[in-house]
């Protein structure tokens, strides 16, 4: 068709915008790293500190004819949230500063991504003092880039520090995704907070969290990010104590308060999409998150039920001659059907229910994201208003717009670049998390009927012969 050609070339635009969008975001923390000053739009570095050694349209995979499920589902346990999110409205685009740093930025669109940062985090270690007991985990790094002064790191780190990384990343990075925490408390149902279950859950999430970091194109060069993989506990205790002091922040919070309350009154009409999507997505994904939850509780209890009927068939045989061998055989089945569907139950608990559940905190990230966007957008909106009024300096109000619409157009691309790679991401760890389950699924039942196919075949083989051995 003679529409190909320009399909492809607006992909190819598209695709070179993405780049564009990440390599601005990617070049102002690469500045952050130097201690410089920006030349961007407020011409300073937030957050800067002394370095340490050491798919496009909305309806892609949530429509709703997709994810059409009932919503009168009151009596679901759900996942308790305190997923707060930080009202910051920094952001300051920023040059590169060294030829490093642009090494580390240049990326041919041919060229494949070469994984370069390795991160494990392991060994969970419970510490006990006289004010409090909390659980710290050994993160190990392992990397090739020449920014880092070693190949190997190991640090070790509490949920606080994780909790000060992820806004610091916010603060850095407005209007990027940054990949969610696990729940600071624990999930409702589970009876203690250092259980060992509950300790290898986050784990593994925290274990993701860092990954999704190093994977990102910008954040992966984040300065405050280094730091917290390579410093030492007193090294970073030293460094969160060079950030802003008290009345800064409550500055912030003040400045954020006044913006929300303002509201956009213009907000483009590509950002009213991405709202109504993350609206939509939001809903359609804690509903599956409390179905999934409901199902796995299901599924134990039919497991927990299964288990008494193998001894029960034993104990039976026992009274039982005649029956001795039919007895003993159901038990059998009975045992490798459990087998079957405790395997089932640890593909759904490993593989299933940490990916919908991370993305009903991404939702809530996604939400928290916007909200920063229209803070900077209000804050333009302000200025431009006192300017239409004369309600400030004339004079100052023009290069004060200025560079709040740069600051406002950076923010926007940041977003819209960062935007598709998250939806091409989630689409794919969803439809893999599904498709994995539905395999899963489909070996289970294949077993357990294999297996009482196996039993019914032999018993009617054995009464065939002793039908056979009576006839005269």
């Amino acid at each position: 068709m003679g529409t190909l050609g320009g399909a492809g070339l607006a992909a190819a635009a598209a695709g070179r915008a993405r780049t564009l969008g990440m390599e601005g975001e990617r070049r102002a923390s690469q500045a952050r790293s130097s201690g410089l000053p920006a030349g961007g739009a407020d011409g300073e570095s937030p957050g800067g500190g002394t370095p340490f050694p050491g798919s496009s349209g909305s309806s892609a995979l949530l429509q709703a004819e997709v994810l059409d499920l009932d919503e009168d589902e009151d009596d679901l346990e759900v996942f308790s949230k305190d997923a707060s999110l930080m009202d910051m409205n920094s952001f300051s685009p920023m040059m590169p500063t060294s030829p490093l740093s642009m090494i580390n930025q240049i990326k041919f669109e041919d060229e494949p991504d070469l994984k370069d940062l390795f991160i494990t985090v392991d060994e969970p270690e419970s510490h006990v003092t006289t004010i409090e007991t909390f659980i710290t985990y050994r993160i190990i790094t392992k990397t090739s880039r020449g920014e880092f002064d070693s190949s190997e790191f190991e640090v070790r780190r509490r949920y606080q520090d994780f909790l000060w990384l992820k806004g610091k990343l916010e603060e850095a990075h407005p209007t990027l995704i940054i990949p969610p925490l696990p729940e600071k408390f624990m999930v409702k149902g589970m009876v203690e907070r250092f259980n060992d279950d509950f300790i290898e859950t986050r784990r593994k999430a925290l274990h993701k969290f860092l990954n999704r970091i190093a994977d990102h194109p910008t954040l992966t060069f984040n300065e405050d990010f280094k730091i917290f993989l390579t410093a030492q506990a007193w090294e970073l205790s030293s460094h969160k104590k060079q950030g802003p002091g008290l009345l800064s922040r409550m500055g912030q919070t003040v400045r954020a308060v006044a913006s929300s309350m303002r509201g956009v009154k213009n907000r483009p009409e590509e950002f009213m999409e991405m709202n109504n999507f993350i609206e939509l997505f939001s809903q359609k994904i804690n509903l599956i998150d409390k179905i999934s939850q409901r199902i796995y509780k299901e599924e134990r209890e039919y497991f927990d039920e299964m288990k008494e009927y193998g001894p029960i068939h034993i104990l039976w045989s026992a009274s039982e001659e005649d029956l001795v061998d039919i007895l003993k055989d159901v038990a059998s089945c009975i045992d490798r059907c459990c087998k079957a569907t405790e395997k089932r139950m640890s593909g759904l608990a490993e593989a299933l229910l940490p990916v919908v559940h991370e993305y009903v905190l991404y939702s809530e990230m996604l939400m928290g994201v916007m909200r920063r966007r229209d803070q900077i957008q209000a804050e333009l909106d302000s200025k431009v208003e006192a300017l239409t009024y004369k309600k400030a300096d004339a004079d100052l109000l023009p290069e004060e717009i200025g560079k709040l619409e740069d600051k406002v157009e950076c923010a926007n691309n940041a977003l819209k670049a960062d935007w598709e790679r998250w939806k091409q991401n989630m689409q794919n760890d969803i439809k893999l998390a599904f498709t994995d389950m539905a395999e899963e699924n489909i070996h289970y039942y294949e077993q357990c009927l294999a297996t009482w196919e196996s039993f019914l075949t032999s018993q009617t083989n054995l009464h065939l012969e002793e039908a056979s051995e009576d006839k005269p």
